[in-house]
């Protein structure tokens, strides 16, 4: 599991941002995830409690959001989510496809009180 890893060094980002911005309490981390990344959201949640244990985060919520993992035909150039139609264009059947969005890993926001 490197989601542990990970989120360890988004938690000294996190940290490290609000140093600079002289923030003492932050209330929720909100990340973006493409359900494509390599990044698995529950575990990346399970993991949380322990990464942010004894931080400035210890007591902070965690909130995910789920970006589509989209793709353009290459063919009839529509756009579509490459997970629900097991990469196959719906409208015209092509395999051929542009990866457009879905391997994000991102910290969206940091909420402070």
């Amino acid at each position: 599991m490197h989601e542990l890893g990970v989120v360890i060094e988004v938690i000294k980002t996190v940290e490290n941002i609000a140093i600079k911005n002289q923030l003492t309490k932050i209330d929720t981390l909100v990340l973006q995830i493409g359900e494509l990344s390599s990044m698995i959201p529950r575990y990346i949640e399970a993991c949380y409690p322990a990464a942010v244990d004894g931080t400035l985060l210890q007591d902070t919520k965690l909130k995910i959001e789920i970006l589509p993992g989209n793709g353009m035909c290459k063919e009839c150039k529509k756009v579509f989510n490459l997970l629900e139609n097991n990469s196959k264009c719906p409208h015209c059947k092509s395999e051929q496809w542009e990866l457009l969005c879905g391997k994000e890993f991102m910290i969206k926001e940091i909420v402070a009180c």
